[in-house]
């Protein structure tokens, strides 16, 4: 596994806010999904997680963060954040909205903070592994450190 060759503005923000962490690049490798990506980094695929974006009914927008071979469970997910319902964005609204693309999406950094939901299973892990905001690098953060990042909550919002 190689160094990052680059630091994203994910690892930035971590420098700026003084958030320990540890850096992936797994952009000289095949990986593509979540799962593949964990083992490439020879990573427990639960403890390696994606960011979702969500939309509501009333236009409001949503930050999901689950483990990667796992998928959102919409109805759970739009009672954690108090609506009726919620759906996926749609990938071609992923950038203008968060200045991320499909694929290179983390909770930090965002062009604005939208309310963020992380999976409870995250707080078994000492640390989780998640996009460092360009597809092939990846960061890992304590639970604790990352809510101190940005505003989240935890809750069940996995199938």
């Amino acid at each position: 596994m190689e160094k990052a060759k680059e630091k994203t503005n994910v690892m930035r923000i971590l420098d700026q806010k003084k958030v320990p962490y540890r850096h992936y690049c797994y952009a000289d490798t095949a990986a593509v999904s979540g799962v593949e990506v964990a083992e490439v980094l020879g990573q427990n695929p639960a403890q390696v997680f994606k960011t979702l974006v969500t939309e509501a009914g009333k236009g409001g927008h949503y930050v999901f963060v689950i483990p990667v071979a796992k998928e959102l469970d919409l109805k759970k997910a739009a009672r954690a954040v108090g609506e009726k319902s919620i759906a996926m964005l749609k990938a071609k609204e992923l950038l203008p909205l968060t200045g991320y693309i499909h694929g290179g999406c983390s909770p930090i950094g965002m062009k604005k903070q939208f309310p963020t939901v992380i999976d409870q299973s995250a707080a078994q892990f000492e640390t989780i592994i998640f996009s460092a905001g360009k597809i092939g690098y990846q960061v890992e953060v304590s639970p604790e450190a990352l809510s101190k990042v940005i505003r989240c909550t935890f809750a069940d919002i996995t199938v």
